[in-house]
């Protein structure tokens, strides 16, 4: 039977140790024969380690007590919320940092001072935020009297970066990062979105790094266009689509969009930074038939409701928070009859967009080979249109986990039932028996599309 938990712990505790030390050991040691009873009295002793700290630290973490000890996926299963070292398993920020989801922490424990100093000045510079420590605690049987026990070393760090420091990516054009709010911010959360223009430097390495034949003259001359005119223009005006956001949405879609809480404008009024509330990945775990069902029903909202059309709607777009499937970045989205052909500048880099995104690469790809043979969404590329939106919905409902972020929290089997039922359903919205006719035309087609499969999935 198991140890009943020591007076003081938190229930569950103990087996919450015992998941960390089994699911989130970094361990590897492949180079290292030890033998059996070498091996055993280590993860005897790791074991003891990672309970003290659970103890003595992490069980007042109200944040980890939420996620800690209820969502400690396997190492397969996709990004983790934290993720614990003892003394030399692999620990290095980078290795770290693409192993844990947004928002996420690692947790590292020693016995050497000065390498508990050291890594944690390490994640300090690169991309981390220090959340406990570094400073020590004691343990052994001693550890109530004073002087008396063994120090265990320890620091906690958050990932605040969505990007490495200095890493080149074509997945995010802006700075994004998680920051505490200022007092001139009003958020009841300890940490929110930051998202503001890059650096012209950082435009410059992007641009070094993707057209390596351009001459550096003209490099540095498009830098200076994107940081002085076309990112603050876009950000100006994704500041104005969260505001008609929370102001025409229904209540309860609310909480799934960000809301706007600060922006930072520059002398010419356009928007160089702003801070909205942070949509955490990590909500209840969803089937993929929840998934669908919520993603079309708000989209639905967004379009008939709030009569904005996201044009981006990549998974890395998709969050799963506590509320349910929510939308982020609307860089890209366009009100319901807004007249873009009246600014020069806007028509020209929607145009842009519209041949070059890669959902549109996607559709003319898929057009091409006959994969899209509705005429509504074929009319849609190179246009800015509701049905990009309906396009990329269908493809997304069916291949929930082709975004790392949600692995782990869409339930996927391609085998089972409901998936086949997704993926009948993304066909007939491409390739509909009359292509100029199809019954799926909007969100809330694609919508009633899948309540059509729950009904039938409830018979059975």
């Amino acid at each position: 039977m198991p140890a009943a938990p020591r007076a003081g712990m938190i229930p569950g505790l103990m087996m919450d140790a015992a998941q960390v030390t089994r699911s989130h050991s970094l361990l590897a040691r492949p180079d290292m024969a030890w033998d059996a009873r070498a091996a055993t009295a280590w993860q005897t002793r790791r074991a003891r380690m990672i309970q003290d700290a659970m103890r003595q630290v992490l069980s007042r973490d109200e944040e980890f007590v939420r996620l800690g000890g209820q969502n400690v996926p396997h190492p397969r299963a996709g990004l983790a919320d934290y993720l614990i070292a003892v003394e030399d398993e692999p620990r290095q920020p980078d290795e770290i940092f693409g192993r844990l989801r947004w928002g996420g922490q690692f947790i590292y424990l020693s016995r050497d001072r000065a390498a508990a100093y050291t890594l944690a000045r390490d994640y300090t510079e690169r991309g981390f935020e220090l959340t406990h420590g570094p400073r020590y605690l004691r343990t052994g049987i001693l550890r109530h009297v004073p002087l008396l026990g063994h120090k265990l070393w320890y620091f906690v760090a958050r990932k605040l970066f969505l990007v490495r420091p200095r890493e080149i990516t074509e997945r995010f054009t802006y700075h994004l990062r998680l920051a505490r709010p200022t007092p001139a911010i009003h958020a009841a959360d300890e940490y929110v979105v930051m998202k503001e223009v890059p650096t012209l430097e950082r435009v410059v390495g992007r641009l070094q790094a993707k057209f390596t034949d351009v001459p550096q003259n003209v490099i540095e001359k498009r830098a200076a266009k994107f940081t002085e005119k076309i990112f603050p223009l876009f950000l100006t005006r994704e500041a104005a689509m969260l505001k008609i956001l929370q102001r025409d949405l229904p209540p309860k879609y609310r909480h799934r969009v960000p809301t706007l809480l600060e922006v930072e404008k520059d002398d010419r009024g356009y928007v160089r930074r702003m801070w909205m509330n942070w949509l955490r990945n990590g909500g209840p775990g969803l089937s993929q038939l929840d998934f669908a069902h919520q993603s079309a029903d708000l989209l639905h909202a967004v379009h008939d409701s709030a009569h904005i059309m996201h044009l981006d709607l990549r998974l890395d777009n998709f969050v799963i928070t506590e509320h349910g499937v929510g939308f982020v970045d609307f860089g890209s989205a366009v009100r319901d009859g807004e007249n873009i052909q009246g600014n020069p500048l806007l028509s020209t880099l929607f145009d842009e967009l519209m041949r070059t995104s890669q959902i549109q690469r996607m559709l003319y790809k898929m057009t091409a080979t006959g994969t899209v043979t509705s005429q509504l969404i074929n009319g849609a590329y190179g246009r800015v249109d509701k049905q990009v939106d309906v396009f990329y919905l269908a493809v997304q409902i069916s291949q929930p986990l082709h975004n790392p972020d949600l692995v782990g929290l869409v339930n996927f089997d391609p085998a089972s039932r409901p998936a086949q039922a997704l993926t009948r359903l993304t066909h007939d919205i491409l390739k509909p028996p009359d292509p100029k006719n199809p019954i799926y035309r909007t969100a809330a087609d694609v919508l009633a599309g899948v309540r059509r499969i729950e009904h039938e999935m409830k018979k059975t």
